[in-house]
């Protein structure tokens, strides 16, 4: 029996392709956005807001002015449908979605990161859906990339735990990391509903609808850092169309390190010192939770400075034990020629 589709919530279904492969939105992909919770009609909603919905349930592509928009009487509802429309419009504005991940940062749009992050989760739903739907590990690597985690490390082992599934589990407690949830590594957690994934648990996971209440497992050489890397590999693919091989590192020994890419933040800050030169303290370095040599597999697609030699990622948390990866980072800070 196969695995369910990856993100049903996305809508992945409901898109088109191009020639190339590439997600197109449609018109019935549109109308699903209409069912948003933050746009949901309800009781109080007024006369305006109603004919609005009804506008766009029937052209989801319907120019929509400021002066509609301020007909709108409640102040939350019409900031919420201002939001909505000027993401509809950047997507309508561009001819993929991938196209319109990607200019959510090359041109700064102001739209919350909420909208990239529901790109980002269609795009990883088309990856898995392609290559790895069958596998646990991508695809409960595929939440790093759209959702917050909270880390802890408990004796080497590095465990990454969804941060509102740990919220949910421990709501009359704070937690700066998985702290206690978890005993020991490769021991059950002390909340038997974040269970860690192992490769035994395999076909519960992937029967289960709610994958973020799983434990993913980082350490060095173990099954949810190769997933990581995997999926890193179809993420550059997929939005630039170019092939790399990325590996996981136990550290970086390179004399001619000349290019580094930070998965989120804080590695994006400590890389940067450590290439500088600049003294890391003990504690900030133990933020590392992994590190990854990334190798074009086509030199000619690399400026030229930079054809031969690897380039160096790093993902790590915050002081208070939060990982929020930003993917978009690998996307566009690479030193590709034709934006060298």
């Amino acid at each position: 029996m196969s695995a369910p589709a990856p993100f049903p919530e996305a809508g992945l279904e409901l898109l088109g392709r191009d020639d190339r492969g590439r997600l197109v939105v449609t018109d019935d992909w549109l109308r699903r956005q209409l069912g948003r919770p933050e746009l949901a009609l309800v009781a109080e909603s007024c006369p305006q807001e109603h004919a609005l919905h009804r506008a766009l349930a029937a052209d989801p592509r319907l120019p929509v002015t400021p002066v509609t928009l301020l007909r709108i009487r409640d102040p939350d509802a019409r900031e919420n449908w201002e939001l909505f429309i000027r993401f509809r419009d950047h997507l309508l504005r561009h001819p993929t979605v991938e196209d319109a991940y990607l200019a959510l940062f090359l041109t700064p749009t102001g739209l919350p990161v909420l909208f990239a992050d529901e790109l980002a989760r269609l795009l990883l739903a088309a990856i898995l859906a392609e290559e790895g739907a069958e596998d646990p590990f991508r695809r409960r690597a595929a939440l790093l990339f759209f959702r917050p985690q909270r880390v802890t490390v408990v004796e080497g082992a590095v465990l990454v735990a969804d941060a509102e599934a740990v919220a949910r589990s421990r709501p009359d407690r704070a937690y700066g990391t998985l702290g206690t949830l978890v005993q020991a590594a490769g021991a059950a957690p002390l909340a038997p509903e974040l269970p860690v994934l192992r490769a035994d648990g395999a076909a519960e996971f992937l029967a289960d609808p709610a994958p973020e209440r799983w434990v993913l497992d980082l350490t060095f050489g173990r099954e949810g850092l190769d997933a990581l890397c995997r999926l890193l590999e179809a993420w550059v693919r997929r939005l630039l169309d170019v092939t790399v091989s990325i590996q996981p590192l136990a550290r970086v020994r390179d004399e001619r390190w000349r290019w580094h890419v930070g998965l989120d933040a804080e590695a994006s800050a400590l890389l940067d010192d450590l290439y500088e030169g600049r003294e890391v303290d003990e504690a900030r370095l133990r933020r590392l939770l992994a590190l990854f040599r990334l190798d074009f597999r086509d030199p000619s697609v690399v400026a030229a400075e930079m054809r031969g030699r690897p380039v160096y990622l790093g993902l790590a948390h915050d002081a208070d034990g939060r990982l929020r990866m930003k993917p978009q980072n690998l996307a566009v800070n690479l030193p590709l020629a034709r934006v060298a």
